[in-house]
C-alpha cells in the first residue's frame, strides 16, 4: 500500500474528504517526526514501538581492497511490533 492508496482508504472508512484524510495522514506523519527527533519513543497499543536508536561507529573491512574504515555512529529508526501483532500473524500462518 503506498500513500495514495491510504490516504483512499482512510477517506472511504472514515467518511472524509480526500483532501481531509491526506491532511490527516500529512499531520500524523510530521508529528512523529517531530517526537522521534525529541528522543521520544512512540507506542501504538496493538501495533508496535518506534523509537531511534544510536549505533555505534565501527570498523568495516573492504573485502576487495582488504582496507579498513572507520564507520561514524548514526541514529537509525527502529519499529518494533506488539505481542499482539505478532499473534495475528502467527494464527494467520498456523490456519493455512
Amino acid at each position: 500500500m503506498n500513500n495514495k492508496e491510504l490516504i483512499s482508504e482512510l477517506a472511504y472508512r472514515l467518511g472524509y474528504t480526500h483532501k481531509d484524510a491526506a491532511q490527516l495522514v500529512t499531520s500524523m506523519v510530521h508529528f512523529m517526526e517531530e517526537e522521534l527527533q525529541k528522543d521520544k519513543v512512540l507506542d501504538f497499543e496493538d501495533f508496535g514501538t518506534f523509537e531511534v536508536k544510536k549505533k555505534m561507529e565501527r570498523i568495516m573491512v573492504n573485502p576487495a581492497t582488504k582496507q579498513r574504515l572507520l564507520l561514524p555512529p548514526k541514529l537509525v529508526l527502529n519499529f518494533r511490533p506488539d505481542r499482539a501483532l505478532k499473534e495475528k500473524f502467527k494464527k494467520t500462518v498456523d490456519d493455512e
